[in-house]
């Protein structure tokens, strides 16, 4: 196998080793993860997860395999350095999206895997998610969980108003229609599509035109969320 093993490829592989531990002689993390760390692509994270005590502001975050991902809207691998959960920037990131989670696989005692949509210091993220706990007749000392990158947008700052056409570009533009294709759909002029893309970028600090879809995603996500 090779570094372009698929997350299903992972987290197969360490549900297997986990399957061959048994609760009577509990095992280390090492022994689950000894034959994935090899295969983990840059969007992937693997960390342990030290149960010290029983708040989970105490418990100690130990990276094994950093991502290789790198990103200027955030430094993922700095946020997620070996640290205590209390330490971390962003408290209701941790308060929402990762402590309920790990409580509830320490308790039930069985792997969890899920795909994760949340916010990050304001920037929403989504990723793929496995979490792996000890086997132990009493409280697990570990959880193994490793991460597969989806997306990370930021929402832009500024706010802009706009008109009927402008929602109707921007919704095939996050289709990935081309500015040729949005102006036949809508019947209008090419040109007219690229002024309004252009006036667009200008309103929201975009730099080009892939930038300004991303922004606009995040921007819808940033209300769905809102929502919830």
């Amino acid at each position: 196998m090779t570094k372009d093993a698929s997350f299903h490829t992972v987290t197969q592989k360490l549900l297997d080793a986990w399957l061959r531990t048994t609760p009577t002689a509990p095992a280390a993390p090492e022994d689950i993860h000894r034959d994935v760390v090899d295969l983990l692509t840059i969007k992937m994270r693997l960390t342990i997860i030290v149960l010290e005590g029983e708040d989970p502001f105490g418990w100690q975050l130990q990276v094994v395999r950093p991502s290789g991902f790198a990103s200027s809207i955030l430094n993922i691998n700095t946020l997620f350095a070996n640290q205590k959960i209390g330490d971390f920037k962003d408290r209701s990131y941790m308060e929402s999206a990762v402590i309920p989670r790990y409580r509830e696989v320490i308790a039930s005692q069985k792997p969890s895997m899920e795909l994760v949509k949340t916010r990050l210091l304001g920037v929403n993220i989504a990723y793929e998610r496995l979490i792996l706990p000890q086997k132990t007749a009493s409280k697990p000392a570990w959880l193994l969980t490793v991460t597969n990158g989806r997306f990370m947008f930021n929402a832009p700052e500024r706010q802009a108003r706009l008109d009927v056409t402008d929602e109707a570009v921007i919704q095939l533009l996050t289709e990935g229609a081309t500015a040729k294709q949005i102006a036949t759909e809508l019947g209008i002029s090419h040109r007219t599509v690229e002024h309004r893309l252009e006036r667009m970028k200008e309103r929201y600090g975009a730099k080009n035109t892939v930038h300004l879809a991303a922004m606009l995603v995040a921007m819808h996500l940033h209300r769905e969320n809102d929502k919830s």
